[in-house]
């Protein structure tokens, strides 16, 4: 999927959320909540796999605070989707479309069941290599990156590099990451931290890309 355009709007500032949360909310076996917009309260399921780590409800509930909760007219991509949880959080806030990037074969069936329930026509899911996808968008295209390597490879750089040519100026990369990321690490790629939290192990990010 490509946007239909090959520069998209800059999305609006960020309002200050209202505090990173001091703990993390669990969640039950093999399911997750939408916690927000159209398909509130939906159920996704969480497939048993090594090393799947869906973005919990409180870190979710605080970065779309970050982002304003209304996403109507983006173009959302959901690298390494997973359970696409944070995917299909943007596309129940008005996203126009998302674009899912996932490599295993029973989550990407997982993804598109998911798709099909909820009836998320402006949701594309795609089996293949997120960072290779991410290259091969139209440079500026995006306003919005949703990144959560595995924690273990060293695909953090690549994917950074990869998102920060697809996203429009001024629009936003998602990380979460083992370790905090800084300005400094980021300066190569025009990104710059705007929002950090600390959830247990994982530090989450909320990146702008710079004009």
């Amino acid at each position: 999927m490509r946007p239909r355009s090959s520069q998209a709007q800059a999305p609006k500032r960020p309002q200050p959320s209202k505090g990173a949360p001091s703990s993390v909310i669990g969640h039950p076996a093999h399911e997750i909540r939408i916690i927000g917009g159209l398909w509130k309260r939906s159920k996704l399921k969480v497939l048993d796999k090594p090393g799947l780590r869906p973005t919990p409800d409180r870190v979710r509930e605080t970065l779309f605070n970050w982002l304003g909760q209304d996403l109507t007219g983006w173009q959302c991509v959901d690298a390494f989707a997973g359970t696409g949880v944070l995917g299909f959080e943007a596309a129940s806030r008005g996203a126009q479309q998302v674009l899912m990037w996932e490599q295993d074969a029973a989550l990407v069936a997982q993804l598109t069941d998911s798709k099909v329930r909820l009836k998320a026509a402006m949701v594309q899911v795609q089996r293949g290599d997120a960072v290779n996808g991410l290259q091969h968008a139209a440079p500026g295209s995006v306003n919005l990156v949703f990144l959560d390597p595995p924690f273990e490879g060293e695909l953090f750089a690549p994917a950074l590099q990869a998102a920060a040519q697809a996203v429009a100026p001024g629009g936003w990369v998602y990380l979460e990451a083992p370790v905090r990321w800084t300005d400094e690490q980021l300066a190569p790629w025009f990104l710059k931290v705007q929002r950090h939290l600390k959830a247990g192990a994982v530090h989450a990010h909320l990146l702008q890309k710079m004009v």
